[in-house]
């Protein structure tokens, strides 16, 4: 079926739309303002500036393993959200993985690169926590304070009004952050591997095993879960570009907090492994080669 291009007036009116959109959201800042200059808000804003409240124990700085565990983290996500692409979109297979132990398993080769990179996610993020609270830096994303919660609405408001909370990434994050990446870390991901090894093949057939997690959830939980990564990612790399990039990916990047391109050239060296890594994806003759190393592959013709 070809895709029929839209009309001047479907396009005329898509403009309208955006700026419509854009003009709601910059009204929304000075509603917003307008609100947090009352005194009641302001007495909010200096009681609660927005800060992750942390432990005197907690060490400053990004570690080494926070960064390339972030870096690895990072490809991975593109890897699962290309290869998650493919399977949903794929209307016949480039070729078949089959296990040598259990010949009924049997799955597309984009299929298996999905379940092949989920594992090394998995394995990437095992590490990192366990680095996290070995090393002492597991306060800068775990709350320790109920008053995460005030302070994190105190950052969010700040967010909203365009007059955001002094970032201070080195030292400690902002109530905001610090929930975000709470939940990105210790929600979200288990959620996403759980439910995707409930819909795998190697989920257990028993019907005790069935109920336990049925099919039916795992589906309406699974997919809703990447997109919330992708709007996460969105978000995280909005914020980094917008808040001190230089600074911002060479405390990341570089292992110091100063302004530097070092830290810029590592993450741009990291992009163009990630647009690898996505082209790499779409080839199945490229995927046959790893996949024959767990597995038997027989490439379909075309």
């Amino acid at each position: 079926m070809t895709k029929t291009r839209p009309t001047w007036l479907q396009a005329v009116a898509s403009l309208f739309v955006v700026a419509a959109i854009v003009l709601v959201c910059w009204c929304g800042v000075f509603v917003v303002r307008g609100l947090l200059s009352t005194d009641e808000l302001s007495a909010f804003l200096t009681r609660f500036p927005g800060d992750a409240p942390q432990l005197a124990s907690t060490p400053d700085g990004i570690p080494a393993f926070v960064s390339w565990t972030h870096f690895l983290n990072a490809f991975f996500l593109v890897m699962i959200v290309r290869t998650a692409l493919r399977v949903r979109g794929e209307k016949r297979a480039g070729g078949l993985w089959t296990s040598t132990r259990v010949k009924k398993r049997r799955m597309s080769l984009a299929l298996w690169a999905h379940i092949a990179v989920d594992v090394l996610w998995l394995a990437n993020g095992v590490v990192f926590v366990v680095l996290l609270f070995t090393s002492g830096h597991w306060a800068r994303i775990v709350p320790v304070s109920w008053e995460v919660f005030p302070n994190a609405l105190s950052a969010l408001l700040q967010y909203l009004s365009l007059d955001w909370p002094t970032h201070r990434g080195w030292v400690n994050y902002n109530a905001l952050q610090q929930l975000s990446y709470f939940a990105i870390v210790f929600i979200a991901s288990p959620i996403a591997a759980v439910t995707g090894y409930r819909l795998s093949t190697f989920y257990p057939k028993g019907p005790a095993w069935q109920r336990a997690l049925p099919d039916t959830l795992a589906k309406k939980l699974h997919f809703p879960t990447m997109l919330f990564f992708v709007a996460f990612v969105i978000a995280h790399v909005g914020l980094v570009f917008t808040t001190g990039i230089l600074r911002n990916l060479n405390t990341m990047y570089g292992g110091a907090d100063r302004v530097s391109w070092v830290g810029f050239a590592v993450f741009a060296a990291t992009v163009v492994l990630m647009i690898i890594g996505w082209r790499t994806a779409r080839r199945d003759d490229w995927i046959a080669k790893p996949a024959s190393w767990t597995g038997d592959v027989r490439m379909m013709r075309k």
